[in-house]
């Protein structure tokens, strides 16, 4: 899956939970769920859970707690995919 094909799913999946406007308007592959979009920790719970279900994938605790930026989050979803 390209990358920016995961991205927009991202971006669709974490627009519920965002508080900061402005940053999810300029969501790119450094943005960070707790600092850049203000996402609090119980609907980044919420984010990993949404993220699973849109790709059919299984995500671990060691996985979610490195999941804190799109970035890692894309990391740990293809590694997912190419692991299924």
């Amino acid at each position: 899956m390209k990358k920016e094909v995961l991205i927009a799913k991202l971006k669709e999946i974490v627009k519920p939970y965002i508080q900061d406007e402005e940053a999810f308007n300029n969501l790119s592959e450094n943005t960070d769920f707790i600092n850049d979009l203000k996402i609090n920790s119980a609907n980044l719970v919420d984010v990993v859970l949404d993220v699973e279900d849109e790709f059919d994938i299984e995500i671990d605790n060691d996985s979610m707690e490195k999941m804190l930026s799109v970035e890692a989050a894309i990391e740990i979803i293809e590694a997912k995919l190419t692991a299924k």
